[in-house]
């Protein structure tokens, strides 16, 4: 499907003749005049809402479009036309697909809320026609939501089109949408059960939490405030105590997860292959080690006395992953740690296993080329169950795509009220401090245990601490792109370069003389240097750039006009009302 208009005409028969169940319901065809008339044909149409397909790509690429992530040379992953290369169009995959996955399911929502009538009429539980239909309310909301996120002024679908409708479209403006998404997730909001039963569906809570993301895009502080408020007053939802485990293939419902689509064999739905080998060490047979954290995300973590590495006495750049904040060692994996069946160490030719073996360390760029370029790995949500028992990497990764935490609410929570002139310390221990608490194994009342956060009576510095805490906590959440850019940091965040190891000969000296296990090595990863953090986080390199302990990789380049996307070229050239974003 190559437009809006494609996609709304066809929806009908795609509801027809795929139905994916959260409850492995049978697919199943029906006639178009007669369907939605029954309680199972509405939950089979509702169950179209759920398809990973339509949630995946907003919730899994935009990491790799931020200064958290690289990938070998290049910034993204399948693309060299996108947002951090800055030549961004409208021919482009990434922008064509977010609208394309967005309008089909508001197109599937806009069917179920259009024909529901014909299930009232035929006697089905009013009830139960209330929840599907907030169902379709919800996840329209959530689209309409990202795609204003995206591309501001959308145009506006809630009914299925004719031809000659979807042509004549034209683009509302973000003003006027904003009070219907907020009217659709009130919708959800008043029917949508807390709870279920034996399965994952679209809840209360879930709606609340996507509202206040939608209020936080949109900056209407009240709204965040009022909505992740009674999101914590259900008193469903709570800190899990282990931040490592809320990522795990084998953590699934847990009091954390607010939003989730789950994944699992037997209903075909598994982590991409191309993301499981990406992710995995290359010691770990057949796997790629390609997709890896940046050095800007591994400097941005505080150390355990609230400092920035810049100005922490404990920071030891020949043990960087020491005295720092303890969700750094849960989402890059620590030099000399046991990863996946193997101690992982970029900076030595030999490598061991848990079980003793060893062999010619493929996870060094002296023995192979396409290795981690900067010596870095993901290890958040990655564990020995992404391996076989043979060392090879498995296919079969059932993680549950987290679109909505707990964690995420308490941080919206406080930053609305940061933004409102609200803040208080009362306000920083329920929120931004019993997160940190967490990771640190302690309660947010053990204050002498963990680098509590004191709230200040300056607005901008109590910002600057919610901005660096949410980076620590969402690393790899796919959050970091658009809080960027609604925090106007872009500029001095996505441009610049990625930094990497030396290489070749430079790299084999450089390792040689700067053993980090040798009591006179100046420290092989920075050579004993320490990169210069701003009062945002953000980090420079250029000084160990410039002393030969780095070197640069692809340029990074955002310029100001790519703060929203471009309309896709296919819309506007079969729907000639839709206008163009300026810089395009």
């Amino acid at each position: 499907m190559k437009n809006i208009l494609t996609a709304v005409s066809c929806a009908a028969a795609l509801a027809l003749t795929s139905c994916v169940s959260m409850d492995i319901t049978p697919k199943a065809q029906g006639n178009s005049e007669s369907w939605y008339s029954t309680e199972l044909e509405l939950e089979m149409a509702a169950n179209r809402l759920y398809t990973i397909g339509y949630w995946d790509s907003p919730y899994q690429d935009p990491e790799t479009w931020s200064d958290n992530f690289t990938y070998r040379l290049i910034n993204w992953h399948r693309d060299s036309g996108a947002p951090l290369n800055g030549n961004l169009d409208g021919n482009d995959y990434i922008t064509y697909h977010i609208w394309q996955q967005d309008y089909k399911l508001i197109a599937q929502a806009n069917l179920i809320l259009t024909h529901s009538g014909r299930a009232k009429a035929n006697g089905v539980n009013e009830n139960v026609i209330n929840r599907y239909r907030a169902e379709a309310y919800f996840a329209r909301a959530c689209k309409y939501a990202e795609l204003m996120a995206y591309f501001g002024d959308v145009p506006y679908v809630d009914k299925p089109l004719t031809i000659s409708e979807a042509e004549a479209m034209e683009r509302m403006s973000v003003e006027e949408l904003k009070p219907k998404v907020y009217n659709d997730f009130d919708h959800a909001i008043d029917s949508l059960p807390e709870t279920y039963t034996g399965t994952q569906r679209f809840t209360k809570g879930a709606a609340l939490a996507m509202k206040a993301r939608f209020a936080l895009y949109m900056e209407d502080w009240e709204q965040v405030v009022e909505a992740t408020e009674e999101c914590m007053a259900l008193d469903l939802y709570s800190l899990n105590a282990s931040y490592r485990e809320i990522f795990l293939q084998g953590t699934k419902q847990i009091p954390e997860k607010i939003f989730v689509i789950p994944r699992s064999v037997a209903n075909n739905v598994t982590v991409p292959t191309w993301f499981v080998q990406n992710g995995l060490p290359r010691n770990a047979s057949g796997a790629y080690g390609s997709d890896t954290p940046s050095w800007d995300l591994f400097a941005s973590y505080l150390c355990t006395d609230g400092l920035p590495i810049d100005e922490s006495p404990l920071f030891d750049p020949n043990n960087p992953f020491d005295n720092r904040d303890p969700r750094l060692s849960e989402t890059i994996v620590p030099f000399g740690s046991l990863h996946c069946g193997w101690y992982f160490e970029p900076d030595e030719e030999i490598a061991t296993s848990s079980t003793g073996t060893t062999k010619t360390n493929q996870d060094c760029r002296l023995n192979q080329e396409y290795t981690s370029y900067n010596g870095l790995l993901w290890k958040k949500g990655i564990d020995d169950s992404w391996i076989t028992e043979t060392g090879s990497w498995n296919s079969t990764i059932e993680s549950d795509l987290i679109i909505m935490r707990y964690a995420d609410v308490l941080l919206m929570n406080a930053e609305a009220k940061i933004q409102l002139g609200e803040a208080s310390q009362e306000v920083f221990d329920e929120t931004i401090n019993a997160v940190r608490a967490r990771a640190y194994g302690v309660t947010a009342a053990d204050k002498s245990l963990y680098p509590a956060v004191t709230c200040s009576s300056d607005r901008e510095t109590n910002m600057r601490a919610l901005r660096i805490e949410r980076r620590m906590e969402t690393a790899k959440e796919s959050l970091r792109y658009l809080d960027v850019i609604r925090w106007g940091l872009y500029d001095k965040a996505f441009n610049g370069y990625n930094y990497l190891l030396p290489v070749n000969a430079d790299l084999e000296a450089h390792i040689a003389t700067n053993d980090r296990n040798s009591p006179d090595s100046d420290g092989w990863f920075w050579g004993g240097m320490t990169p210069q953090i701003d009062e945002d986080g953000i980090a420079d390199f250029s000084a160990i750039e410039a002393a030969g302990y780095a070197r640069k990789g692809a340029q990074r380049i955002f310029p100001d006009h790519q703060v929203l996307f471009p309309i896709p070229t296919y819309d506007r050239t079969l729907m000639p009302n839709l206008s163009q974003n300026d810089g395009y």
